[in-house]
């Protein structure tokens, strides 16, 4: 089954409350069974290139999905995309794969 990197993206004043710690809690006891790492929280970061403007990199998790919908799926719990945030999603492959033509 494929790993997923989701890369969670806060809103530059999101704030940890108690409230949104037991989101977080919540939302990984709900996926618990495809996590592969749980993944760490980021406080020190700095951005390169393009990465939204309203938005920092807030921290990661791997899963483990069937497919990239079905990871999608699984960021669409995240507590996150209620407070301004988002969830990217991306396959975690083998560096020497070709990537596929479509």
């Amino acid at each position: 089954m494929p790993t997923y990197l989701l890369s969670f993206r806060m809103p530059g004043d999101y704030v940890s409350t108690p409230d949104t710690r037991a989101h977080w809690s919540a939302f990984f006891d709900t996926i618990s069974t495809q996590l592969e790492d749980l993944g760490a929280p980021i406080f020190s970061r700095r951005s390169v290139g393009e990465t939204g403007t309203d938005t920092v990199l807030g921290g990661y998790s791997l899963v483990d999905a069937e497919s990239l919908e079905h990871a999608a799926a699984l960021a669409e719990r995240c507590p996150l995309l209620n407070d301004g945030g988002g969830v990217d999603v991306g396959e975690l492959t083998d560096p020497s794969a070709t990537p596929a033509t479509t």
